[in-house]
């Protein structure tokens, strides 16, 4: 059995004729695509949808320009179908699901049709190409990994051409010794066939190169948890919490030190500041409590019990202060 696109009563239909060359039913081109999941029925149904003549292109593109004929629209989807499916297997390279790269391809074909004029003097196939590879392009830089690789006009060329280009170079004696890194000789000549820097030639080649790393641990077999980068790029000192803590260390290291010191009496504070805060040129500390005590005439003990005391005064303060 084969088809033969028919327009009766001005609606297209697939018309089934036998062997014999005889009409048997009039065919919905829907109809012809299986249920949605099975994407080598959908695509063997497609390669079977009929493809239009130039005349029928240019009458249905004037339907939908000058009507907004939507019947006209489908069936111009329906005769392109196939090229989305062909464009896309170029770009199953990166690992993304087939069915969705298809399913993208459609989207920038369905907006070429609604832009495209017939009275331009091409044909649809070469117009929705554009339409069909931005949409494919766009949904590969945002999903092949979770941080885009490509975000200028240069660096998109580059993802979408370094992959061809390190084929074209396999057969090199250099990659031999290189495996699937670049030798100099092919970063240059990567660099003026696509007008680009050598420096980002390298740069996309480690994009590409280098995977995806989850900051936070994931849990082992063992249920331990794993280490993660988010251990070492994580700033603490300016957690919110941490910041406040510092300033209020600040505080008390400076005018919270000085109101203690001024809440003791002469005595006291300068045997704590001469055990505590003195500090010398060479990097030694004040008077020795033997020191102090023959200054003052009493004991070493004395002295020492001076300091507790105002030690102690000095806490209460600090925390009357905080």
């Amino acid at each position: 059995m084969s088809y033969a696109l028919t327009r009766p009563n001005s609606t297209t239909a697939i018309r089934a004729v036998d062997d014999n060359g005889n009409a048997v039913a009039a065919i919905n081109p829907w109809s012809l695509l299986p249920p949605l999941g099975n994407l080598d029925a959908y695509i063997s149904a497609v390669n079977r949808l009929p493809m239009l003549t130039l005349q029928e292109e240019q009458e249905f593109s004037r339907k939908l320009k000058e009507n907004n004929d939507l019947a006209a629209a489908e069936k111009l989807v329906l005769s392109h179908l196939r090229l989305v499916v062909s464009t896309s297997r170029k770009y199953l390279g990166y690992g993304l699901p087939h069915g969705d790269l298809i399913q993208e391809g459609n989207i920038g074909l369905m907006k070429a049709v609604r832009r495209f004029d017939p009275d331009q003097g091409v044909r649809l196939v070469s117009y929705a190409l554009h339409w069909i590879k931005a949409e494919m392009h766009e949904y590969i830089l945002k999903n092949w990994r979770m941080v885009k690789v490509a975000t200028t006009k240069a660096q998109r060329k580059l993802f979408f051409n370094l992959r061809s280009m390190k084929q074209g170079f396999k057969d090199d004696a250099e990659v031999a010794t290189h495996r699937d890194s670049l030798t100099e000789g092919q970063i240059d000549s990567m660099a003026r066939t696509l007008n680009v820097k050598r420096e980002e030639v390298i740069e996309m080649e480690q994009r590409m190169s280098g995977g995806d790393v989850m900051l936070d641990p994931t849990p082992g077999d063992d249920g331990e948890e794993a280490f993660g980068p988010i251990a070492y790029l994580a700033d603490a000192t300016q957690e919110p919490t941490a910041l406040m803590e510092s300033r209020q260390r600040d505080n008390l290291a400076s005018d919270g030190i000085t109101a203690a010191l001024d809440d003791l009496d002469a005595r006291s504070r300068r045997i704590v500041e001469e055990r505590w805060l003195k500090v010398n040129d060479d990097g030694s500390g004040g008077m020795t409590l033997h020191d102090l005590a023959a200054e003052y005439r009493v004991s070493a003990e004395r002295i020492r019990q001076i300091e507790v005391a105002a030690m102690k005064k000095m806490k209460k303060v600090l925390a009357d202060y905080a």
